[in-house]
């Protein structure tokens, strides 16, 4: 098979500031006073992965189950290189799309046109390309003339819909999910779990994290159990599954 994603060895420390002691105020008191009133932040280093060791081949469709805080969304943030490995080796074969934090980038003081665009150069496409993309986009939000109008002025459940629309105008060889978005009513929830699989149909490697065993089995074949940062199971989806409702 072939390799499109390999972990070897990889562990993830993310600091913790004590925040109350770097504050604004103690800051000035230090800059005032030439450091003679020394402002310190502690920090202190959380494991969030711990010597995670494998392989994600071509045609897997992996979910990622867990207590909540066991790790999974940190091991998609790891590999789509939001964070960085403090040891050990990633290798990702292919680009890579996500579908979590589908806000990031937005300025609510743009019009929805205005945002597609901003979006999609973030995602490294040409102008061209993206203005060719827009009537589509336009069309799948649903938003009518609301497209023109700067996005502070929407409801949630627009912004989810525009944000929804930009993040899948892109197919990419890794698909990486944390939950399926909610982003309307069951009509435009329909549009949005069809252009879902066709992301994943256009894809190598899908990875999704979800709390809903339904979803997952509908659309993964192999199931990761995460504990405390480690993979502690890794097998098909049902045998996944069975072992994590047996043990949590």
């Amino acid at each position: 098979m072939s390799k499109i994603i390999s972990l070897k060895n990889v562990s993830l420390d993310i600091p913790i500031y004590d925040g109350s002691n770097i504050s604004i105020k103690k800051q000035l008191l230090s800059y005032a006073t030439g450091g003679r009133l020394a402002t310190e932040s502690k920090v202190c280093r959380v494991q969030a992965l711990k010597n995670i060791n494998i392989d994600i081949n071509k045609g897997d469709r992996v979910a990622l189950l867990g207590h909540n805080g066991a790790g999974k969304s940190t091991f998609l943030k790891l590999l789509s290189t939001i964070y960085h490995p403090t040891s050990g080796t990633i290798n990702i074969n292919g680009e890579v799309s996500t579908l979590f934090e589908v806000g990031l980038g937005m300025d609510p003081e743009m019009n929805g046109i205005d945002n597609i665009i901003t979006r999609g150069l973030l995602y490294g496409l040409k102008k061209n390309q993206i203005v060719a993309m827009i009537p589509e986009v336009v069309d799948f939000t649903e938003l009518g003339e609301f497209i023109n109008l700067p996005i502070r002025t929407y409801s949630n459940g627009m912004l989810l819909r525009l944000a929804f629309a930009i993040s899948t105008i892109v197919k990419r060889d890794i698909l990486l999910l944390d939950e399926i978005i909610g982003a309307g009513d069951a009509s435009f929830m329909n549009k949005a779990e069809a252009r879902i699989n066709e992301l994943v149909e256009a894809s190598d490697v899908m990875v999704l994290a979800s709390h809903s065993n339904e979803i997952l089995k509908k659309m993964c074949n192999r199931g990761l159990v995460f504990r405390h940062g480690e993979i502690i199971f890794d097998s098909n989806i049902d045998e996944s599954i069975d072992f994590y409702i047996n043990h949590y």
